[in-house]
């Protein structure tokens, strides 16, 4: 296990913007599961499901099945900026969703994730990405994934190989400890143990 710990970053002196509106008080519920691709962390949203937690959809893999069946040109191996606006307004959607929800609420990435897509595309930050990273926030205590090449596989969606999953980690890893989040790394454990260590860590583990 590694604990992540907050770190000063080049985000610590940024003010929002006055919306009008804050979006804070949920955060304490809702928590993000992050990490690069064939992490193993889709399966476990779904353990976390059918333990009868509220969980969202991943934004990537969805937007590449529907952009595929219609055509569109929001696609990572064609516009990576276009893919990035559909998957920050996806995020923004989710949280908007869980918000009409009780209880907790496990995230399949969130929108910081977004900005961490385009740091490692090596394309530009827009302001207003900024500016949701720091309204739609989360509990601060954040689930990361680590690359684990044993259950890595690549798919019709999923076309990064192994080296690029260890960089898309890396990235996230610094994205979210530069929003001030503490991120949890992930035991290279069975589905039901990395279950356990999320209750735990996130203080929601039912007594014995």
């Amino acid at each position: 296990m590694r604990l992540w710990t907050r770190r000063r970053s080049a985000f610590a002196n940024y003010d929002a913007p006055d919306s009008g509106f804050q979006v804070t008080e949920n955060r304490e519920r809702f928590f993000v599961l992050t990490g690069g691709p064939g992490s193993g962390k889709s399966t476990l949203l779904r353990a976390l499901k059918q333990a009868g937690f509220s969980t969202s959809l991943e934004a990537g893999r969805s937007i590449i099945q529907d952009q595929v069946n219609i055509g569109g040109a929001a696609l990572p191996w064609n516009n990576r900026a276009l893919f990035a606006e559909l998957m920050l307004s996806w995020e923004i959607r989710s949280y908007r969703i869980a918000e009409q929800q009780t209880g907790p609420v496990f995230f399949d990435r969130g929108v910081p994730d977004v900005v961490g897509y385009l740091r490692l595309s090596k394309l530009p930050v827009p302001l207003y990405f900024e500016n949701a990273a720091h309204i739609f926030l989360y509990h601060r205590r954040v689930f990361i994934a680590p690359p684990w090449r044993e259950i890595f596989q690549q798919d019709l969606e999923r076309k990064q190989d192994f080296e690029e999953a260890v960089r898309t980690y890396e990235t996230l890893a610094k994205t979210y400890r530069d929003l001030n989040y503490e991120l949890f790394e992930l035991p290279c454990v069975s589905v039901a143990e990395r279950v356990r260590f999320i209750l735990q860590k996130s203080g929601l583990a039912r007594p014995s």
